[in-house]
């Protein structure tokens, strides 16, 4: 835990404007304790790390998760259309290839069942770009993912995933998980190659599955 949790707590404080003694003011700790948290000195109390999510007004997963969404949170929440449908942003355009920087602009809303929300689970939508996925996934194919925060992340593991490489590129790959790391697989391999990193990868370029494919749309 403490290794996501020192990572994330850092970036979640930075991008909400706050330095380590208004964090530790509006968490009821000292600047000394925020700033040996982040540098892994030292591992929180589980109710530490409740008053800090309280304190950011983020969800606890997003401190302890080594898959952080996206960065907007606004983008991630639907819109009520009846009592059984909801709408989702589609965020933009993800490239099954090779990564590409990852866009957050919101395209359009598509409608989804309401019954999906369920246990707090949470959509969006991206709009699929190259032929890396073929035949399974199509140009201009939207695919609804679960996003990220709001599942086990060894769930993703033989899943169509987005993931985030080096931090800003998005990609959209077939996941495989073990022990030694990720691997990234594409179903057109005989144009793209499969990519291995270790877990060590991992942690520095950051690499984040951030969002489970959960249905594809095409458009005629």
């Amino acid at each position: 835990m403490a290794n996501y949790f020192a990572s994330n707590l850092k970036k979640i404080r930075e991008q909400r404007g706050l330095s380590q003694n208004k964090l530790g003011t509006l968490a009821g700790v000292n600047q000394t304790t925020i700033a040996r948290w982040e540098n892994k000195e030292i591992a929180p109390s589980i109710d530490n790390v409740e008053d800090l999510a309280n304190a950011l007004n983020i969800p606890l997963p997003d401190l302890l998760g080594k898959d952080l969404r996206f960065d907007n949170a606004t983008y991630m929440k639907p819109i009520v259309d009846d009592d059984n449908m909801v709408q989702i942003p589609v965020l933009g355009i993800i490239k099954a290839g090779i990564p590409i920087e990852a866009q957050q602009d919101i395209l359009e809303y598509i409608e989804i069942p309401k019954t999906w929300l369920r246990g707090g689970k949470q959509f969006y939508g991206l709009k699929i770009s190259g032929d890396s996925m073929f035949p399974k996934y199509q140009e201009n194919d939207i695919v609804v993912f679960e996003d990220s925060r709001t599942y086990d992340p060894d769930l993703a593991n033989n899943k169509d995933c987005a993931v985030m490489v080096n931090g800003d590129d998005a990609t959209f790959k077939k996941v495989l998980l073990n022990d030694n790391g990720i691997t990234l697989v594409p179903y057109n391999t005989g144009a793209y190659n499969i990519k291995m990193y270790t877990n060590e990868d991992i942690e520095k370029k950051p690499i984040r599955i951030i969002g489970i494919a959960r249905e594809k749309r095409t458009r005629v």
